[in-house]
């Protein structure tokens, strides 16, 4: 069961990693100041949330 777990929380790794590229994308695209705000916000919630999810992902790898 916990193998399925882990797999989800894969896949929820790969997409904030995906996302934090996009977003580095976002801001060598020259945007607003207004705009870079957000990205820098949202890259800083996609980081935290990366770090819980790994944090998971290393707890329950240490129960096995």
């Amino acid at each position: 069961m916990s193998e399925i777990i882990i797999e989800k929380l894969l896949e929820q790794r790969d997409f904030y990693l995906s996302t934090l590229k996009q977003l580095e994308f976002q801001r060598v695209m020259d945007p607003t100041e207004n705009e870079l705000k957000e990205i820098e916000k949202l890259q800083t919630t996609t980081v935290d949330q990366l770090k819980k999810v790994e944090q998971e992902i290393a707890y329950l790898n240490s129960q096995k």
